[in-house]
């Protein structure tokens, strides 16, 4: 072979290895990543012009796929969209998905290896494949009543079912219209995305399970209340200090009782029983306890329940928390929910509901069931444990408090006639010159049902005026219809 030929073969064989080295590397290596990148237009029109499952609440479907006569093949459509647009989130051609849309994109495309054998099937039938539908556990009654009882405000609503963790409401406020973001006229989409980003009233955040989490006022007292008789040393008659005011250990800061600065003591003698301390909803008296049961004590107890837990729904849920090394003083204003303590509704919609289940905390779901397109069932929701901070004793006890609290105390305006209910509210302080945020967290139960409430009002002022009349509207929607 003379050398020019030679010179050629040279040329010819680089650019196959060139070739055959960026075809390997596209095809195999880089796949995932091309295939998944938000301007690759044939994946797009892949994932649009596939049947999307519908997500079902009641037997409705709230979010459904439509045939559209554009490149995308289907837009998904949401009905009503608001009040579900936190749980639901957007399916977006031009800003991807969220909410259920995007944890459970596998199940409502089609794709998860759970369907495999459906995807088969349709395969050797020649039929479309279909996405699976996803079954939520809302309660639709109580979803409208959280909502309407919200009215707009910025807030949260949860409701649990104690026994099994069925999610029954939650609502976010303000909300979105996903139809908005879903559209496929991508300059409309886009004018949508930029409003509701630089809206100062975050509509895109779901404040039920995220954000910024809030601070739980006096509503943590149910914790900490939890973690005295856990001791062994407390029951809900022994007597405990409650003065007017409590020098708080190693600092300069006082701890008042009440609102607005009262000193008022808490009981003769500056004593009262630890129950007639949560009705009254006295500072000192958890104040001192908190330091007397121990930060450990607390911690533990709070875990119990699902502080630092993280939780699937299968949204994610942001984990609660309290302070870390603290020390008396700092243990001190923890135990009435203020300093470091944050939260979000869903957590202390765990709380009130292990009260109702003697002491067991269930894990939250929000999906009830996934069945294909001739109605086999995928899978179901199975009850599962999270912790169990207190005996079933002990939540008997607490129970009897929280009743004490409604029936003769600041939970007054979540009384149900008839109705066993039981909670506590909250004036949880976070800002100077701010208004403080409304809270309400408790169960009803009657002998066919139960139900567990968070409600969070933001600058809604006093939890027994603002937060516990939305409780009493949604825990009536399911327990009395």
């Amino acid at each position: 072979m003379n050398k020019p030929l030679r010179h050629v073969w040279l040329v010819v064989g680089v650019l196959f290895v060139l070739l055959f080295t960026s075809t390997t590397y596209f095809q195999v290596i880089a796949q995932g990543r091309l295939a998944a990148h938000g301007q690759n237009q044939r994946t797009l029109q892949s994932e649009y012009g596939r049947h999307r499952g519908p997500i079902v609440v009641d037997g409705h479907s709230i979010a459904t796929s439509q045939e559209s006569e554009d490149t995308y093949g289907y837009l998904r459509t949401y009905d009503p969209g608001a009040m579900y647009a936190p749980i639901t989130g957007y399916y977006s051609v031009v800003y991807g998905f969220t909410g259920i849309e995007r944890s459970l994109n596998d199940t409502l495309s089609g794709e998860a290896d759970s369907l495999f054998y459906h995807r088969l099937a349709d395969v050797v039938s020649g039929r479309e494949n279909q996405g699976a539908s996803v079954e939520l556990t809302l309660d639709s009654a109580a979803q409208q009543a959280a909502w309407d009882a919200l009215d707009g405000r910025r807030g949260a609503v949860v409701a649990l079912d104690p026994e099994t963790g069925a999610i029954l409401a939650m609502v976010s406020a303000p909300s979105f219209d996903p139809n908005e973001l879903a559209s496929h006229d991508t300059g409309a989409v886009s004018a949508a995305w930029s409003s509701l980003n630089e809206d100062p009233e975050r509509p895109l955040t779901n404040r039920a399970i995220g954000g910024d989490l809030y601070p739980p006022g006096s509503a943590f007292k149910l914790v900490t209340a939890s973690a005295a008789l856990e001791t062994g040393d407390y029951t809900a008659e022994s007597v405990i200090p409650g003065p007017g005011k409590y020098e708080l250990p190693n600092s300069s800061s006082r701890m008042n009782n009440f609102s607005e600065g009262r000193q008022e003591p808490c009981g003769p003698d500056d004593e009262s029983t630890l129950a007639e301390a949560l009705r009254q909803s006295c500072n000192t008296s958890f104040g001192m306890l908190g330091v007397e049961i121990g930060q450990d004590q607390l911690r533990s107890t709070a875990e119990e329940f699902g502080f630092g837990q993280d939780l699937s729904i299968p949204m994610g849920v942001t984990p609660s928390r309290i302070g870390e090394d603290l020390d008396d003083a700092q243990l001190a204003t923890t135990s009435i929910g203020q300093y470091e303590t944050r939260v979000t509704p869903l957590q202390m919609a765990m709380v009130g509901g292990a009260f109702a289940n003697d002491g067991v905390v269930m894990q939250p779901q929000l999906v009830q069931a996934v069945r294909t397109g001739d109605l086999s069932t995928v899978s179901e929701l199975t009850p599962k444990e999270v912790g169990q901070p207190l005996s079933a004793a002990n939540a008997a006890q607490m129970r009897q408090m929280m009743v004490g609290v409604v029936e003769d105390g600041t939970g007054s305006a979540a009384a149900i006639d008839g109705v066993e209910v039981g909670g506590k509210t909250g004036t949880a302080e976070w800002g100077e010159d701010r208004s403080p945020h409304s809270w309400y967290v408790g169960y009803g139960q009657t002998d066919e049902q139960k139900i567990a409430v968070a409600v969070v009002v933001e600058e809604g002022g006093y939890g027994s005026r603002t937060a516990a009349p939305i409780a009493r509207d949604v825990m009536e929607a399911v327990i009395q219809r």
